[in-house]
């Protein structure tokens, strides 16, 4: 039905989640130090965690969707400034990866996580998430909830945290005439 009204399927979604009572967090890898990203680091932790979604992982589903870096980069200042937590992993001292955390009326959103391509397979996405997991607990929140594509390293990650599978959404895209070809035509 939809593709008749112009959209094509682009890809799939998988949208995890889990309780939080009586979180018990795994300590995180030798080597790998997370903590919370004050603003005095906004831009390293942006710089890397750009980088590292500009170079995305290819395990699992690919995921479609790409965005100029400059169009990611403003939606990091507009979590910022939303109040989204930021938070830092390093890998025997280097700044290595980044996530973020939005707690609101008592579920914790799972969001962003990134890691370098360099620092990758060593556990850093993991301690992310041990450290928010931790963290979403403390603040009281019962639920959290993570989108991952399906069957990446990160649905893994996820699922060895206590995430089950809620369910999968199909991402569909209208292709629109570009403003371009609209200005040539008018």
């Amino acid at each position: 039905m939809l593709t008749t009204r112009g959209y094509r399927l682009e890809s799939f979604e998988n949208v995890l989640g889990r309780t939080l009572d009586g979180h018990a967090g795994a300590p995180a890898p030798p080597g790998i130090e997370v903590r919370r990203s004050g603003d005095d680091e906004f831009e390293a932790w942006l710089s890397v965690v750009a980088d590292s979604v500009a170079r995305p992982d290819v395990q699992g589903v690919p995921w479609h969707e790409e965005f100029p870096r400059e169009t990611y980069e403003l939606a990091e200042r507009d979590a910022a400034r939303a109040g989204v937590l930021r938070y830092a992993a390093f890998r025997d001292g280097t700044l290595a990866g980044g996530a973020g955390l939005r707690l609101t009326d008592g579920i914790a959103q799972f969001a962003g996580a990134a890691t370098s391509p360099a620092h990758r397979r060593h556990g850093v996405q993991t301690a992310l998430l041990t450290a928010r997991l931790g963290d979403a607990a403390a603040a009281g929140c019962e639920i959290g909830v993570i989108v991952t594509q399906p069957g990446s390293k990160s649905q893994q990650n996820a699922q060895r945290r206590g995430f089950d599978l809620l369910y999968t959404r199909a991402v569909l895209v209208k292709n629109l005439p570009s403003c371009d070809a609209a200005a040539t035509t008018s």
